[in-house]
């Protein structure tokens, strides 16, 4: 079988959606499944720096990756994505799907602009889609009455989540596989004897909640354990910081790290924090965190609700830097029961969000899509 994932966004510029499909590729390919990731790419140099202000990944994309063009920053959601709006894009997608003769295709976030749901124009065979998207976003209603009917070409609807899922069904109604967002679990990490260090990992968008964490940061500092941020932009950090009228000390502002280096934060950190506003569906932060076991403070919000548990972490109410910097105390002052969350943790990562087992569950999705 050879699977084409179609990605409208950029494999430069990490996130979600990417790093979802770029784990998928490599999970599938080691359950025998050839797999091509088909998704914009925005090489290192003068031009990507003019379009884009964050860092992106260095180098070449893996071979693995057929490139469809540059992407630019499109705010939506809550969030800055890297949309492939490049007209050149279209006739570079037709020829990878003419010549790359896939069996399948499978195409993340159809309404999303433009390569998704190019992809279900110019593609005539077996088609499965997945969605992410959680609360309400502009170009989704855009979208649905300009290229909505597309969505008919699809075989089989696979959403991350109950709140993806929810949010899919007014503009593509049907049945839907939940299939969650899948972790590569690294080797086995010991929870307990940790450094003194809780975590950030993610964007600096406004529905992510960096203000949040460090309007809480004045009751944590004192304690002596350290701040690291990880992916947001360093510039943008500090900016926030004068505005809130913050110093840095005991803050490590690291911007973008590669994935061998998130893991490894991860991995000898106490606690990653999760202080998003709302529109979230799922929480892969979360869950590379429980493969590391390490335990996590999140708000409480309808995606996350879905992944922490009281054995894994705790929940606050968004927008609250009291109640986060209570429960981060709080779980940082019983290192025998933060060690016991970090196991817990560690093995629901191993049993319900493994990478292994979402390939063989895709792959039964495209063997019953192929079969008619």
């Amino acid at each position: 079988m050879k699977v084409g994932i179609v990605v409208p966004y950029s494999w430069s510029f990490g996130g979600g959606v990417v790093d979802h499909a770029d784990a998928q590729t490599r999970a599938l390919e080691a359950v025998g499944i050839e797999a091509r990731l088909l998704i914009g790419n925005d090489p290192p140099g003068s031009f990507s720096r003019l379009l884009h202000p964050r860092q992106g990944r260095p180098g070449p994309p893996p071979a693995s990756v057929i490139p469809l063009g540059r992407s630019v920053i499109v705010p939506g959601n809550g969030a800055l994505s890297n949309l492939v709006l490049s007209p050149h894009a279209l006739p570079q997608l037709r020829r990878a799907l003419r010549r790359e003769r896939f069996d399948l295709i499978h195409v993340h976030e159809p309404l999303a602009p433009m390569l998704s749901p190019a992809a279900l124009a110019l593609w005539d065979g077996a088609t499965v889609a997945t969605f992410h998207a959680a609360g309400n976003s502009t170009w989704r209603r855009l979208a649905e009455p300009l290229w909505g009917f597309l969505l008919d070409r699809i075989d089989l609807r696979v959403a991350v989540s109950e709140q993806a899922r929810l949010a899919a069904c007014p503009f593509a109604p049907g049945h839907y596989e939940v299939i969650p967002n899948g972790v590569e679990i690294p080797p086995e990490t010991d929870p307990a004897n940790r450094a003194d260090r809780i975590v950030f990992a993610g964007r600096h968008d406004p529905r992510k909640g960096l203000p949040v964490l460090l309007r809480a940061w004045p009751r944590l500092r004192d304690s002596g354990v350290r701040l690291r941020l990880l992916g947001a932009d360093p510039l943008a950090v500090r900016l926030l910081l004068a505005r809130l009228r913050l110093s840095e000390e005991g803050i490590d502002i690291l911007g973008f790290v590669d994935d061998d280096a998130l893991t490894e934060e991860l991995a000898t950190a106490k606690v990653l924090v999760a202080p998003s506003l709302g529109n979230e569906s799922f929480g892969m932060t979360i869950t590379r965190a429980f493969a590391c076991a390490t335990p996590v403070v999140a708000s409480d919000i309808p995606g996350y609700q879905e992944v922490v548990t009281e054995e894994t972490g705790a929940l606050v109410p968004p927008g609250d830097p009291a109640a986060l910097a209570a429960a981060i105390s709080s779980l940082l002052a019983d290192e025998v029961a933060r060690a016991e969350r970090g196991r817990a943790a560690r093995a629901r990562a191993e049993t319900e969000y493994a990478w292994p087992l979402l390939a063989r569950r895709l792959a039964e999705c495209y063997e019953r899509v192929l079969a008619g």
